[in-house]
């Protein structure tokens, strides 16, 4: 799961239980979502980067920068 990069379609953000759509297991699977860095907000549509999973689909992320 850690490294893995998805999208959002629930609001992330401090007080929120967000979730995320990622590609896994040949298909793609909701996970509840968690902040990284305390405070951040990020808003459906955004790309995100899973930094930490907690079984069994808590995952915690943060904004995807692609480089450019």
């Amino acid at each position: 799961m850690i490294g893995n990069r998805g999208r959002v379609t629930g609001k992330i953000g401090p007080g929120l239980v967000g979730e995320v759509m990622i590609s896994i297991r040949g298909g793609v699977e909701a996970f509840y979502a968690y902040p990284a860095e305390a405070g951040e907000v990020i808003e459906p549509g955004e790309q995100i980067l899973v930094v930490d999973h907690q079984p069994p689909r808590s995952v915690y992320v943060q904004r995807w920068l692609p480089l450019g």
